[in-house]
């Protein structure tokens, strides 16, 4: 009789609690519901009154609009602000699924002015039937040319009219110009001095540390790989033009263009003996300071001190 009861009793139990459990899962399920509907209902409303991503994205799930997008669907200036990060190989094969956009002329202008910095047809009223496209096919042909051959290199860009025959528009040529070969432009000035004295001049080393200046300086005119008449050529026009752009600072140092020119070949020497593998006893800062100091002595210790700590910390300047 006693576990008759009990066994009623323990049933009873069960069965609440499974009412209980079965509540909670009913209620937890309408809760998230409820809560889906709320986000999707604040998605739809930050859609409304914009570009309605949701219908974008299901819009390009068909297998016709996989891939990249087509620019002719966007602004212009959308359009050509894409194309303008490509190289004119690249654009050359956009120009054959957009024709109209990718031989726009200002692509191409871009192309050539970032190239070509100076062109002396930049500057003239263009010919009958000109093209920016067919100028970027010249320059190219006209710089492997020029690093086959300087000579021929130049004839052919006066040929076509590209370059006036002028020592300072050749010279602003290749001072603005980044395809020509270092070795094959140094030939090039070796022997015509006229375009290397244009080219000093396009210089401003105004308010800059002399060590920065003649790194570059020789960052555009390369030095020779030896010591000779052509280093110590470059080495003199650095320093007069060196002082022609820093008249009140030269006046206060004391210095002159024969002061300036004895300072560049100690820095060239010291970046050797710093820079060097083969040079095991390297040059102290005390010895450089006596031994510049020994050949120009209107110079400050400090001044030749931090000409010092500069090709220390820096490096060569003529690297």
């Amino acid at each position: 009789m006693g576990q008759g009861l009990w066994r009623v009793a323990r049933n009873q139990q069960l069965q609440q609690e499974s009412y209980s459990e079965q509540g909670y899962l009913t209620r937890e399920q309408n809760r998230r519901m409820a809560a889906s509907n709320i986000s999707n209902t604040s998605h739809r409303k930050q859609v409304q009154g914009g570009i309605d991503i949701y219908h974008l994205l299901k819009a390009r799930k068909s297998k016709e609009q996989e891939g990249f997008i087509n620019l002719e669907m966007l602004p212009p200036e959308l359009s050509f602000t894409i194309l303008s990060y490509l190289n004119a190989t690249d654009l050359c094969l956009a120009s054959c699924v957009w024709q109209d956009l990718a031989n726009d002329e200002l692509l191409w202008q871009g192309l050539c002015k970032s190239t070509w910095g100076h062109c002396s047809i930049y500057n003239k009223n263009p010919p009958l039937g000109f093209s920016f496209r067919k100028l970027y096919m010249q320059l190219d042909e006209g710089s492997l040319t020029f690093n086959a051959n300087p000579d021929e290199g130049v004839n052919y860009f006066m040929s076509k009219g590209i370059l006036d025959d002028s020592p300072k528009e050749i010279a602003k040529f290749i001072f603005c110009t980044r395809t020509l070969n270092w070795k094959k432009k140094r030939i090039y000035l070796d022997e015509r001095r006229d375009v290397l004295d244009d080219l000093v001049t396009l210089h401003n080393f105004r308010n800059q540390f002399l060590p920065n200046a003649l790194r570059e300086f020789f960052r555009h005119i390369h030095a020779p790989e030896e010591r000779g008449e052509y280093l110590e050529t470059l080495i003199t026009k650095f320093s007069h033009r060196f002082c022609a752009c820093n008249p009140d600072l030269m006046r206060e140092l004391g210095l002159s263009p024969d002061a300036v020119y004895v300072l560049c070949y100690s820095l060239i020497l010291l970046s050797i003996d710093l820079t060097s593998p083969h040079v095991k006893n390297k040059m102290s800062k005390r010895e450089f300071i006596r031994n510049t100091r020994r050949a120009a002595q209107n110079i400050s210790e400090d001044f030749v001190g931090h000409l010092y700590d500069n090709i220390y910390l820096i490096g060569h300047v003529a690297a």
